[in-house]
């Protein structure tokens, strides 16, 4: 004959189990800070904007202008600079044609 949990003992038990859900979904749920989203456009970008880019400053890398998808749409978002890596250059974020759709690769150091 089996034997029916007492309501302390299911009590306890969720209450036990509660903490570990909750930290489980988060975990699940939650991206490392170091990710970035996964940018698909179903069109090529227009041709990059030509831009000039300011004098250099010493200690930082110049992140030329690019298109980006948002809302349907291409947005042109200006170059800026980006503090050096000691070791690394700088390789400015692309897009890159999957199949019939173009996919953003986020700059990065390497």
């Amino acid at each position: 004959m089996r034997k029916t949990p007492s309501p302390l003992r299911a009590a306890l038990s969720a209450a036990m189990l509660a903490p570990v859900i909750a930290v489980s979904f988060a975990a699940l749920h939650s991206a490392p800070a170091h990710a970035q989203a996964i940018i698909i456009a179903p069109s090529a970008p227009p041709p990059a904007r030509v831009e000039a880019p300011p004098p250099a400053r010493a200690g930082y890398a110049w992140d030329p202008g690019h298109w980006r998808w948002a809302h349907g749409g291409y947005v042109w978002a200006p170059g800026h600079w980006r503090p050096v890596r000691a070791g690394y250059r700088w390789i400015p974020g692309h897009w890159v044609q999957r199949g019939p759709n173009w996919r953003w690769v986020e700059g990065h150091w390497a």
